[in-house]
């Protein structure tokens, strides 16, 4: 008698490390909220791009900034993180084809940095247009400490990360085989 074969989108090991992967964000930058721009989400998920790929950086970068944002303020910047998060993971996602990047923890972390300002730039470019702000240049450059900081933070973070989630990912990978 033949069994019936699901269709599952998610194996059960996946979905429990990408539950835990969106609980890893929302409490960590609950827990950093108190220094500016400081906080493991973008670290969290380039590691998890360059793990499991861009759709689900994607969808742990929608769930942690919508369930954050319910606790900090959800707003028409949300909108803004969203995007900025968005691009940023598809940018590691194309980084993530080339095989020197995947091995070269460095890189990675280089990129991390990289991605602090470049989420400040798309920031500043959507908030801009959003609330009809003249000129782009100084709202940009009156945020850019703060872009330093978020530099900063992810190549700290993403240093410290990218182990503790090798091993999880590892041993996630080990229970579906």
């Amino acid at each position: 008698m033949k069994q019936k074969q699901t269709f599952s989108f998610f194996s059960t090991y996946e979905l429990a490390y990408l539950a835990m992967t969106v609980a890893t964000c929302t409490v960590g930058r609950l827990l950093f909220q108190f220094l500016p721009n400081i906080q493991p989400m973008t670290a969290i998920f380039l590691i998890i791009t360059l793990q499991l790929g861009v759709f689900r950086g994607l969808l742990v970068n929608i769930l942690s900034v919508l369930i954050t944002n319910i606790y900090l303020g959800m707003g028409v910047w949300t909108i803004s993180q969203i995007l900025a998060f968005s691009l940023i993971i598809c940018l590691m996602g194309l980084f993530c084809q080339s095989m020197l990047f995947r091995k070269s923890r460095l890189l990675q972390a280089l990129f991390s940095v990289f991605a602090g300002f470049l989420y400040g730039f798309i920031f500043a470019l959507i908030d801009v247009k959003v609330y009809g702000m003249p000129q782009f240049w100084p709202y940009y450059l009156v945020g850019f400490s703060f872009d330093l900081l978020h530099a900063i933070g992810n190549g700290v973070f993403y240093l410290i990360l990218s182990p503790i989630f090798q091993r999880l990912f590892i041993k996630t990978v080990k229970k579906q085989a």
